[in-house]
């Protein structure tokens, strides 16, 4: 820095981050001492939870059989995609032999060569009308933040002149060699994991919320809102023909699908069913994730209550979609449903169904 008073400002300012994390590194130590494994909300902490941040209220054995309905709505997809890609064959080695796809070069290469593709495929299919010119970033998640494999940091309405930042993360380097090959994804997995953090999932999204007129919709987008819409729209392009019927690429589409699938129903079964963090790894690998992957998301599961929301705002997303299109031309009118669904920044899902539609069962 040439200004030698703001040097000594970042200086004073850094040194007192640096101590506050300290300090948390301490009391986290601390913690660990007396830590015990109950991490479950419970029934009643984990419906108030869904009523007071995404303003639903199911009963909790209705909300768990609406998710066992989708994944064994994806489970039968997936084995008729896996019958015309590897005709004959166990669903397991299907799913393997499209996974030892790998991209070529490395994941962030080619998810940058991704993104030109689904950009170009939103617009030239007018799926949703692309506000501005910004364009996003694909880097190297950095080693403290790698708990997922993918995700995108995205400057705010407030935030000017920061780029957009797409991160992919490598394998833990303890993990053996199988499990870090398994861990990177096939072309096919990433590239449906390229159209939920970017073109049209949460970067889109954001475009478009931090340039609606209300304060309240640019700062406020909720957990089911962000994440239903980018996992909605995984399944909106392959339905608008991204791959041209390709089945890898709809597995590929699939593996996406039946990881939040688990994050779901892990979700339910860690806070209100006594299920362990064992049971829900497993869960994961039966979703057809592989080790790594597996082991991360049923850790994220005891501090993430909330990640069922994945699936949850895709659910409402869709019913939504069609019963707001029913009346407007249905797959016709999928634009216009897209971008005024997007107009209202990210409240409540089911506030938004009571602006577009008057009401009615969100699920």
């Amino acid at each position: 820095m040439a200004d030698a008073g703001v040097r000594r400002e970042f200086e004073t300012a850094n040194a007192g981050a640096v101590k506050a994390l300290e300090e948390l590194s301490t009391w986290f130590g601390d913690q660990a001492k007396t830590g015990t494994n109950a991490y479950a909300l419970g029934p009643e902490l984990f419906a108030e939870m869904l009523r007071m941040t995404e303003g639903v209220d199911v009963p909790l054995d209705a909300l768990e059989r609406r998710g066992r309905e989708d994944m064994h709505r994806n489970l039968a997809a997936l084995r008729k995609a896996c019958s015309q890609f590897a005709p004959g064959q166990p669903i397991q080695r299907c799913v393997a032999r499209v996974n030892a796809h790998k991209p070529a070069g490395s994941p962030v290469e080619a998810a940058r060569q991704q993104l030109d593709t689904l950009e170009a495929f939103v617009r030239s299919h007018n799926l949703v009308t692309v506000p501005g010119t910004e364009r996003a970033l694909v880097h190297e998640s950095p080693p403290y933040q790698r708990f997922n494999f993918a995700y995108i940091d995205i400057p705010g309405p407030y935030e000017k002149n920061l780029p957009s930042i797409y991160y992919i993360s490598p394998p833990d380097p303890a993990w053996s060699k199988a499990e870090q090959q398994d861990y990177v994804p096939g072309a096919a997995d990433l590239l449906f994991t390229s159209v939920h953090e970017v073109w049209p999932g949460h970067f889109l999204n954001f475009l478009h919320s931090n340039r609606v007129k209300s304060a309240f919709g640019r700062v406020f987008v909720g957990y089911a809102f962000a994440e239903g819409w980018a996992h909605y729209t995984e399944e909106m392009m392959w339905e608008a023909g991204l791959g041209q019927g390709n089945p890898e690429l709809h597995i590929g589409q699939l593996l996406n699908a039946l990881l939040r699938n688990a994050r779901y129903l892990s979700a339910i079964g860690l806070h209100t069913k006594g299920m362990s963090v064992a049971q829900s790894e497993r869960l994961f690998r039966e979703a057809f994730q592989d080790a790594g992957n597996a082991r991360q998301q049923a850790a994220r599961g005891t501090y993430d209550p909330a990640y069922l929301n994945y699936t949850l705002g895709k659910l409402m997303i869709l019913k939504l979609r069609e019963d707001w299109t029913r009346t407007r031309g249905g797959r016709q009118a999928w634009h216009d449903f897209h971008d005024r669904f997007l107009s209202f920044g990210g409240p409540p899902i089911p506030l938004v169904r009571q602006a577009m539609v008057g009401g009615g069962s969100a699920l």
